[in-house]
């Protein structure tokens, strides 16, 4: 595998750390990062495969990564296509598409087989945010083999007024049968979220140090940044979410979190998903935001432990 650039200088990740270029089965270039676990740590726990939220990119979790890492795991993290510095997928690069979420299972067979041409340790095991938690759950499904799986905020449905779900359905259905699938959706933007947005207003994380962190990698490195996504990625969003909630949950022990202050994804679809899980936990913690993983030093400390003890039953 060719080396890929790691933008070092912003991730806070840990020493070691190295990036390549993959190819997917349908020809798209793709971004993976990868970190050994700390040679100082209780070494052999395994790997943990990351997989993002839309619009994140692998330095973001260059501080999970150093959590995680110090705790003897060792850490690959995913570019999705569309983002990062994967291949874009329409004209205007900051606007964020897919046309059918099953493309993304072509990254994860790709972001597979580079941990075996790698030789990361196993057993595996998935931390998955956001969209992630959609095309985690998803892979885990089609057999993907992690032995366990830590969620945030899954998104397992999306937050929508009642009165606009049948617009955002009715929207995408339209514009994708035009062929402006790849257009901006109505009401969102290309604007990159963390630099446009204040603090005050964001729904992301309370901690304002986690917000400046995430705001200076893409004042440094503004190739990583994404806005808002296409009717495409609406329309097939809403349509997988849709289709997982008719599949059974797949036999892994999973812990997943929500943050009480949860403005972006369905909280209860989150809740019916794990009340049906056999084996499986569902954390809620009182005023956090939706990234859990980057949110106040205290939240973030109870993540990671109880995230890396329930790796270390399984592992």
């Amino acid at each position: 595998m060719e080396a890929a650039p790691l933008f070092t200088d912003v991730a806070r990740a840990p020493e070691g750390g190295a990036a390549h270029w993959l190819t997917a089965e349908d020809g798209l270039r793709l971004r993976i990062g990868h970190w050994p676990a700390a040679p100082s740590s209780r070494e052999g726990a395994g790997t943990v495969l990351i997989f993002p939220g839309r619009t994140e990119y692998i330095e973001k979790y260059g501080p999970a990564v150093a959590e995680l890492t110090a705790r003897g795991l060792a850490c690959a993290v995913i570019d999705w296509r569309g983002q990062g510095l994967s291949d874009r997928l329409c004209a205007d690069p900051l606007a964020g598409h897919v046309t059918d979420f099953a493309e993304y299972q072509r990254d994860v067979r790709a972001m597979l087989l580079a941990a075996r041409e790698l030789s990361l340790p196993r057993p595996w095991h998935l931390m998955a945010h956001s969209m992630g938690g959609c095309i985690g759950l998803r892979a885990m499904i089609e057999g993907m083999s992690v032995r366990s799986a830590v969620f945030s905020a899954p998104m397992w449905g999306i937050q929508l007024d009642p009165y606009v779900r049948p617009v955002a359905w009715g929207l995408g259905w339209l514009n994708t049968g035009l062929g402006r699938a790849d257009r901006v959706a109505v009401r969102t933007k290309t604007e990159k979220y963390v630099i446009d947005t204040a603090f005050e207003n964001n729904l992301l994380t309370s901690d304002l140090q986690m917000y400046a962190f995430m705001r200076h990698q893409l004042e440094e490195h503004p190739e990583l940044a994404l806005g808002g996504p296409s009717f495409g990625w609406g329309y097939a969003a809403l349509r997988e979410c849709r289709r997982l909630r008719l599949l059974p949950a797949p036999d892994v022990p999973a812990l997943t979190f929500l943050g009480s202050n949860e403005r972006l994804v369905d909280m209860g679809a989150i809740r019916s998903r794990m009340a049906d899980w056999p084996g499986g936990e569902l954390v809620e913690m009182p005023g956090a935001e939706h990234e859990i993983i980057m949110e106040a030093p205290d939240r973030r400390q109870l993540f990671f432990d109880r995230a890396t003890a329930h790796f270390a039953l399984y592992g």
